[in-house]
């Protein structure tokens, strides 16, 4: 294969096969608004792999996110406690209900929060953790529990990328408070655009249904429990579409075929990335407690402009390459909506070093395939900067 007639899109969804046939079958129920058959299959999917008490279907992780914020019963001036190197819906979400967004450092390794600097961004104010499991891999949620027992504070998952990963045997997603999933088409599990809420916490099962009807009790009266629905609380229009749960039934059905197949793509990365270790270019750290689901391949480059020197490099041979989130203490909105707690360092670090790899279901992984060809294309970038330096050194 020629590499300059090569085309690696750094994302492609993935179809099982059974979509279509399930989309039709919603149509030929006449139940498309949601709360169909394929919502009740999906919810109960969720609810016997993610190990929750209730899961909820919904558009998307934001809403999920929003539900979160409604259900803690966030009020202005509460403070909610996350990392910054996220996606803007882990704040904006609590910010939309008058919440100020206290931003802390991730570990360098996991790039999770940093669950030895929650305790001293805690405050009379705090209400709430919200964790975000970077990559699929879990946080340190014993510890991180801990801390919310001894302050009294709800722990929020936000596991958008790590449905199928687990911590100590436990899936993610089932050890918080609440928690809230993606299934957007560039998740591992897809629906095209959306989320699910699950719930842990005994407390919130009945109010999560009027909040996901618009604050309003007419899930009860389509149960027949009552004969007319009426404004309750607080809610908003949280209900997933019937074609989009068809089409996610689909993606559930096959979900640990596809976390095996990305499992061994992600694996086939890392071991023919091992010999750059010596470039000072690192790879992903697994700790030995968290089981992941391959949603994210990367490297650590040693700097700002060697990646975007890689990147364009990758790009001119057809390979997409692309960094990742603006920590959001450095936008124009984290600085209006939030504050910090230490200099966060490592998220500013790793931001600008970090260089994501395609990684979909259908990449090759034999000798000649895709991945060898994007594998080949860095280490010869990289062999080339390591030989122009040796070369400049003997200049001097």
């Amino acid at each position: 294969m020629n590499v300059l007639d090569l085309k690696v899109p750094f994302n492609q969804p993935y179809l099982t096969g059974n979509e279509i046939s399930y989309i039709q079958t919603a149509i030929e129920q006449n139940h498309l608004s949601g709360d169909g058959c394929f919502t009740k299959k999906c919810q109960a999917w969720l609810e016997q792999n993610v190990k929750c008490k209730k899961a909820v279907l919904v558009p998307s992780c934001t809403a999920a996110l929003e539900m979160a914020a409604i259900l803690i019963n966030i009020q202005p001036g509460d403070e909610v406690i996350l990392p910054s190197y996220t996606f803007v819906t882990t704040a904006s979400a609590f910010v939309l209900r008058g919440a100020i967004p206290v931003f802390v450092d991730i570990r360098p390794d996991t790039m999770n929060i940093d669950e030895n600097k929650i305790q001293a961004a805690i405050t009379n104010k705090t209400k709430a953790i919200v964790v975000v499991h970077y990559a699929g891999v879990a946080c340190a949620m014993d510890k991180i529990m801990d801390i919310s027992k001894q302050h009294n504070l709800y722990v929020i998952e936000d596991a958008a990328q790590a449905l199928m990963s687990s911590y100590k045997g436990k899936p993610l997603g089932s050890i918080g408070h609440l928690s809230t999933f993606s299934f957007h088409a560039t998740k591992n599990i897809i629906s095209g655009e959306g989320g699910a809420l699950c719930i842990n916490d005994a407390e919130f099962m009945h109010r999560a249904d009027i909040v996901r009807e618009k604050g309003t009790n007419r899930k009860q009266f389509l149960d027949g429990q009552v004969d007319k629905y009426t404004w309750l609380e607080l809610g908003s229009s949280y209900l997933l579409n019937e074609i989009s749960a068809a089409f996610l039934y689909a993606q559930f059905e096959h979900a640990a075929q596809i976390t095996l197949r990305r499992l061994e793509i992600w694996r086939k990365y890392h071991d023919e990335f091992s010999i750059l270790c010596n470039q000072k270019v690192m790879r992903p750290l697994i700790p030995e407690e968290c089981q992941h689901n391959a949603h994210i391949y990367y490297l650590l480059l040693p700097n700002k402009e060697t990646k975007i020197k890689i990147m364009d490099y990758c790009n001119s041979r057809g390979i997409s390459t692309v960094s990742h989130f603006v920590p959001l203490h450095d936008t124009l909105a984290g600085k209006q909506y939030g504050r910090t707690h230490g200099d966060l360092q490592t998220t500013h670090d790793i931001s600008e070093k970090i260089l994501r790899l395609p990684l979909w279901i259908g990449l090759e992984i034999k000798q000649d395939g895709v991945i060898a060809i994007v594998v080949e294309a860095i280490k010869l970038y990289v062999e080339e900067q390591a030989l122009q330096h040796v070369s400049l050194m003997g200049e001097i």
